[in-house]
């Protein structure tokens, strides 16, 4: 059964102008695009976002961050999908990241490392709950999925 998983081009991915370039990625592995949107992260929705790092001393950075610009949210939907995104972004820090992975490919930091993939099927759905309203999460198939998701 197909899992899905959110993502989060943040505010330097986007004004890098890779967003569509790390979709791309996304996509030839066979994940599906379930939601797409760009907005601007106020810092109410960063907050909850965050909510589990609050006290730590890193928090406001994050916050600023995440507000300092336009984000691209998503939903993708595939086989594994958490663990498929999360080892294609690779590393937090970019300088950790091996190359081939997205960060490996294109972060040298560990703040500014372009992307925020769920870390859990239970993360997952909180944050897409947290990002998207119901309606927007859209389930349809693609044509030749079964070359893709069969067998797996």
């Amino acid at each position: 059964m197909p899992q899905k998983t959110l993502i989060i081009f943040k505010p330097d991915a986007v004004q890098r102008r890779l967003v569509g370039e790390i979709l791309a990625r996304f996509e030839s592995k066979g994940l599906r695009v379930a939601a797409l949107k760009l907005l601007q992260v106020d810092r109410s929705l960063g907050e909850k976002h965050y909510a589990e790092h609050v006290g730590k001393p890193f928090f406001e950075g994050l916050i600023s961050f995440i507000t300092g610009g336009p984000v691209v949210v998503g939903v993708l939907e595939g086989n594994e999908a958490v663990a498929v995104v999360r080892a294609m972004l690779g590393a937090t820090n970019g300088t950790a990241a091996a190359p081939g992975t997205i960060r490996g490919d294109y972060s040298i930091s560990k703040q500014n490392n372009l992307i925020h993939g769920s870390d859990s099927p239970e993360s997952a759905a909180r944050e897409i709950a947290l990002w998207f309203r119901p309606g927007e999460v859209v389930d349809y198939a693609i044509a030749g999925s079964q070359w893709v998701f069969d067998g797996a």
